[in-house]
């Protein structure tokens, strides 16, 4: 029997019976009137988790990249000059956008392991005295490295240099899953999909909009139609969509949020560090290590593991495969080939984590690995253990 191992990429992630049988529906007529009984609601719930009170959200079919482009062509004119720092291959391919939009993209190169660096986005700010930057783009959880950026720290450090340039921060593996407080941190625009955090099938793009970002779309003078954030807000205000939604996936996403609101965000974060910490723990007992270069970058949503010298990562996740036909991320970009990535974000608990850590020991003890088998689990479940302990005697 096949097909029923959970996943362990970083998305798109597992989904539970829940959200599969609120999308198993029949076809609905996307313009009756009680289709507005459904979008307000979604909506008003999507912002208590982008933790946003002024901004507006959208909703459009697509994936997470084509959040990327509603977000420059929305607020941003050909030639504008956009600051991003590249870290991996996420950033490197927000980066790609930008330069085929004609944006005028300035780079800060940084080693494939490190996160955002505030400060050099503080000193290119002020430097920047005629304010020819528009945008700075960070990506908050870059997949391909399992780095976890500071957002608060960026935000800093614009004010800090008195810079107006907009805040564009891709979300896309952390909404949902990690802490993000759109407000707080003076997000512009805050970039995810419905295949991560939200549990979903791939084929939503959500974004989070700030009163200044809707501002911004008035001057702006980048090609827009299918895209267009005020021909969806004001549609959405009505009840309603500019074009045929994917109303499978809108019903999907209504249950998603329900369940990660009952479940209660805090509690969300919390699961998602328990599982993490776990799967960082068997890493350390495989005597391996993490492409995240300090403790303050890991990821609670992936991980991305060092493969020893001379072993190739892409067969590992491959036999993997192969022999238990469980899933595992690949090496991307200038880490292919030297790291393979565990997903643990989502519809992911303690006991999921420990199949995947059993799975890829397995895989690395065929290949002739320089691991103990059982230790890597081992390690998970002593730390499973104690932190769950510990949550009990809380609770008393």
């Amino acid at each position: 029997m096949t097909g029923q191992n959970p996943v362990f990429i970083p998305g798109p992630t597992n989904i539970p019976d829940r959200l599969r049988a609120a999308m198993n529906v029949q076809t609905t007529d996307h313009r009756a009137p009680d289709v507005a009984d459904l979008i307000a609601p979604l909506l008003a719930s999507l912002k208590k988790v982008l933790k946003t009170e002024t901004g507006e959200v959208a909703i459009y079919p697509g994936s997470g990249t084509g959040g990327w482009e509603a977000a420059v062509t929305n607020t941003l004119s050909p030639g504008d000059r956009v600051l991003i720092a590249r870290y991996g291959m996420f950033s490197h391919r927000w980066i790609d956008l930008c330069q085929k939009h004609n944006l005028d993209v300035e780079i800060i190169e940084c080693a494939w392991g490190e996160g955002a660096p505030a400060d050099e986005f503080g000193r290119r700010l002020t430097a920047d005295d005629g304010h020819a930057i528009k945008a700075v783009l960070v990506t908050h959880n870059e997949t391909a490295t399992g780095v976890v950026s500071d957002i608060a720290a960026v935000r800093a450090a614009m004010d800090g240099a008195g810079h107006p340039a907009m805040l564009f921060v891709d979300g896309v593996s952390s909404i949902a899953s990690m802490d993000f407080r759109m407000d707080e941190w003076g997000v512009d625009l805050a970039i995810t999909g419905s295949q991560k955090g939200f549990m979903l099938a791939t084929g939503m793009a959500i974004i989070g909009i700030s009163q200044k970002a809707l501002a911004a779309t008035a001057t702006a003078t980048s090609p827009r139609c299918y895209f267009d954030f005020n021909d969806m807000i004001n549609a959405n205000r009505t009840g309603s969509f500019p074009y045929t939604p994917p109303m499978s996936l809108i019903y999907g996403l209504r249950e998603s949020v329900a369940m990660l609101l009952d479940e209660g965000l805090e509690n969300v974060f919390a699961r998602h560090r328990r599982i993490a910490e776990g799967v960082r723990r068997a890493v350390s007992a495989w005597g391996l290590k993490l492409c995240a270069e300090t403790p303050d970058l890991y990821s609670d949503t992936v991980s991305a593991i060092h493969v020893p010298s001379g072993f190739d990562s892409g067969k590992l996740v491959e036999h993997a495969y192969d022999a238990y036909r469980v899933s595992f991320g690949v090496g991307l970009g200038e880490v292919a080939g030297k790291v393979f990535r565990i997903g643990h974000l989502g519809s992911m608990t303690d006991a999921m984590a420990l199949t995947g850590l059993a799975t890829i020991e397995m895989a690395m003890k065929d290949l002739g690995y320089p691991i103990t088998l059982g230790s890597g689990v081992a390690a998970a479940q002593e730390y499973y253990r104690e932190a769950h302990h510990i949550g009990k005697s809380h609770a008393a």
